[in-house]
């Protein structure tokens, strides 16, 4: 049986839960929709970088990441209520770009899907 760092599970409970707080509590107040890809934890379990993704123009994901860095204290005292560590992280959120590089690619496809031969 394979063992995974103590790290690596907090991470995906905590992109759980801040999915969940997003969807739940935070629905109203967020601009935009606001995506949760990825957490990645440091080994002591004191930080964690959050990893999102922002559907729209430049102007909503400075929006979002601007809610982001407003709500960053309310957000970790939320997230440590479900938590059972002595420490709750400190969160970093960081715009994940590979989302918007996913859907520019699929539409460079489709663009050369529908060339019609030479």
């Amino acid at each position: 049986m394979k063992q995974y760092k103590r790290s690596s599970r907090i991470s995906e409970q905590v992109l759980r839960d801040i999915s969940q707080l997003m969807e739940t509590e935070l629905v109203d107040e967020a601009p935009g929709m606001i995506t949760f890809t990825h957490v990645r934890i440091s080994d002591d379990l004191r930080y964690a970088k959050v990893y999102y993704s922002c559907l729209g123009q430049d102007e909503e994901q400075r929006k979002a990441a601007d809610f982001l860095e407003k709500e960053k204290k309310r957000i970790r005292h939320l997230i440590g209520r479900n938590l059972r560590l002595k420490h709750v992280p400190e969160f970093t959120f960081k715009f994940d770009r590979s989302v918007q590089d996913g859907i520019r690619i699929e539409q460079l496809l489709d663009e050369i899907k529908n060339r019609p031969n030479e």
